[in-house]
């Protein structure tokens, strides 16, 4: 059943780096959601890409030796590179460089300058050019970029500007009405109240500074900044065409259904793309998702430190599709997540190694034992098995209506359900015993039936999220995937079909002391041979797009900041995590009250160095379990470039819960 088009993207990737696991995160996001939308009937276009111009870009190409093209050439490639070793199933992989966008970026600009919504004018301000962004001196943050924290330059530049308060109220009436429009609300209501509501300035959409960008043809001084050029990637890689000649293509896909985006660009996606389109006559995206970010729970991900984590090494350790879902499973909805190497052997180990395969391979292994493999419904029922039926047959429903409103954790989830019902039918009819009884066969036969058909209903429902899995599960059972109409009803595999002789391990179990020391291996060959060859590690930086630099975070409003409880704390006691080589638990008093903090700082203070010692605490931040301890705040470390870190403690002594403000 064709349930219509449905054309869902992620934001394009910036050329300048490598692709950490929470950038690739996204993409194995909007695959899962692909992937399920086509199996539920949906006529499925996904497009993913990368972003390539820019100042940033220009001077990396530069300090490598190399021009602009050859930069992003090099880093596009790994970038898809990585997007293909995770499975991502896009339909259309776009490059900002692509001659086609290009030619379209002109005519845009050319179109909406002509029509009255680009003027020029000129720019003066404090300049930061890792930010590509103008200040005033009242928005600087201690004389420094408030997204970067970096150094900023007086310039002085000409340049074009787009009229965005022409269309200020329009956008907000459209965001009233179409409540599903930005996702999670939180987002919203951030973009509404921060930026809309208090007014919105002209937006710069040129510039004359640096050269490699898309050039305004009828002013060859300017190129088109890299907002306006990025965005409209959505329209321009489906066949939008300015001149009112557009694609069959795109007036099938457009509107997009889903824009899948990092809840740090927001605001480009909320604001400056909806007006653009409202300036060009085309309708808006249904839906922009802002999605949280993945964080490193064990430490900071710092590429000084030589710890980011990238999806090709997790691959090499744990698998794809362990890799898939573990950052499926572990992301909430509205908050942000926690990725560290305990967690990612825990998770396997439990979910994918105990509930799954154990699962899979006690089903088969039992048919081979007891029917030589062949797997016959005998009709000998009971009881308990309907309850199992029933949970097999509703698991889509209760997955779908998660996946309805992007809950892919908990779509996950239920999935899982399935499969921990099966290994509870496993121990409510003891097939063993029941092997024991001759009288029993045909009860014994009909319960592996329902544990293979289950399984199988599960698979099928598993595919848009671990594909690979999915499929070897079938395999072993001799049987294809289902559609999902089909993982709708049970009994619908063939009785008297045999499973395989010989069931094959799906996830081995792994020892977490292992992992973390071959990871910590890693990391120190990585920092060794950049010390015994820093050129060369210099040079293999340029070329993958790594920047050692400290990594650029969005902008908060005083509000925001404001939501932080900050206070000083006196460490009472202090004593190393047991499953962990980097974590110390300490028990730290704030006032009147006693708080238990994990922190990732083990190399550097032994648990005695630590007792006694006045530190900052972030003191409502949400528990968390880090290695099992769990964790009811964060100390505040400082890290230079090397990586070191040091507590940040008060300048002169101060009392137990004196606030910090």
């Amino acid at each position: 059943m064709n349930k219509g088009k449905y054309y869902i993207t992620t934001a394009i990737a910036y050329t300048s780096a490598k692709p950490h696991i929470g950038n690739t995160y996204e993409a194995v996001l909007a695959d899962s959601i692909a992937r399920f939308k086509r199996k539920d009937g949906y006529d499925v276009y996904f497009q993913t890409g990368t972003d390539e111009h820019g100042q940033k870009i220009e001077l990396k190409a530069a300090e490598a030796g190399v021009t602009p093209k050859e930069y992003v050439d090099r880093v596009a490639g790994e970038i898809r590179r990585i997007w293909d070793l995770m499975d991502t199933s896009y339909d259309k992989f776009i490059r900002t460089t692509d001659p086609d966008h290009e030619k379209q970026v002109q005519k845009i600009f050319k179109k909406l300058y002509a029509q009255g919504d680009i003027y020029k004018g000129s720019y003066e301000g404090l300049y930061c050019t890792p930010c590509e962004s103008f200040w005033t001196e009242s928005q600087l943050k201690d004389g420094k970029c408030p997204d970067c924290g970096r150094e900023v330059k007086p310039a002085s530049e000409e340049a074009y500007f787009f009229r965005m308060s022409k269309y200020a109220k329009r956008l907000i009436e459209h965001i009233n009405t179409h409540p599903e429009f930005i996702q999670p609300v939180s987002r919203k209501n951030e973009m509404m109240n921060n930026f809309l509501l208090p007014g919105l300035q002209d937006l710069c959409v040129s510039r004359t500074s640096f050269k490699w960008g898309i050039p305004v043809d009828f002013d060859d001084k300017h190129v088109v900044y890299v907002w306006l050029d990025a965005l409209t990637n959505y329209i321009t890689g489906i066949g939008y065409d300015a001149d009112g000649n557009s694609s069959e293509q795109y007036r099938k896909l457009w509107p997009a259904d889903l824009h899948l985006i990092g809840k740090d660009i927001i605001r480009f996606h909320t604001i400056y793309w909806p007006i653009f389109l409202m300036a060009l006559g085309e309708p808006l995206p249904k839906q922009v998702f802002g999605h949280p970010w993945l964080l490193q729970g064990d430490g900071k991900m710092s590429k000084s430190r030589g710890n980011v984590l990238y999806a090709d090494d997790l691959v090499d350790f744990f698998g794809v599709d362990a890799v898939r879902y573990f950052v499926l499973h572990e992301m909430p909805f509205d908050n942000d997540g926690v990725i560290s190497w305990e967690l990612l052997v825990e998770r396997l180990n439990s979910d994918l190694a105990n509930t799954l395969g154990n699962l899979v391979n006690r089903t088969i292994s039992m048919s081979n034992k007891y029917f030589g493999g062949v797997v016959a419904d005998k009709g000998a029922a009971e009881a308990v098995d309907e309850d199992l039926k029933v949970v097999a047959a509703d698991t889509y429903a209760r997955a779908a209506k998660r996946m309805e409103t992007l809950r892919v954790a908990d779509a996950i989830s239920e999935i899982f359900a399935l499969f921990k019902r099966c290994n509870k039918y496993i121990d409510e009819t003891e097939p063993w015993v029941l092997a024991k009884s001759p009288e029993k066969a045909d009860r014994l036969s009909t319960v592996l039936y329902n544990l293979v058909e289950s399984i199988a209903i599960g698979a099928s429902l598993l595919e848009p999220f671990m594909p690979r899995t999915a499929q070897a599960i079938a395999a072993q059972l001799h049987t294809e995937l289902r559609s999902f109409e089909d993982c709708q009803r049970f009994g619908l595999y063939p009785s008297g079909s045999r499973v395989t002789e010989k069931p094959q391990i799906l996830f081995a179990r792994l020892d977490v002391k292992e992992v973390v020391e071959k990871a910590d291996a890693m990391f120190a060959a990585r920092r060794a041979a950049e010390q015994k060859e820093p050129e060369k590690a210099g040079q293999d930086r340029a070329e993958e797009g790594v920047s050692s630099d400290t990594e650029d975070k969005p902008e908060i409003t005083y509000d925001m900041f404001a939501q932080m409880q900050f206070q000083v704390g006196e460490i009472l006691q202090c004593e190393a995590v047991p499953k962990s080589r980097k974590l110390l638990c300490s028990q730290v008093k704030v006032g009147g009250r006693t708080m238990q903090i994990v922190s990732g700082i083990r190399q550097y203070y032994s648990p005695e160095e630590m007792v006694g010692k006045r530190v900052m605490v972030l003191v409502n931040l949400k528990p968390a379990k880090m290695a099992g301890v769990v964790s009811e705040g964060m100390l505040l470390c400082a890290e230079d470039e090397k990586g070191e870190l040091a507590l940040v403690v008060p300048e002169k002594p101060m009392p137990s819960g004196a606030v910090i403000c």
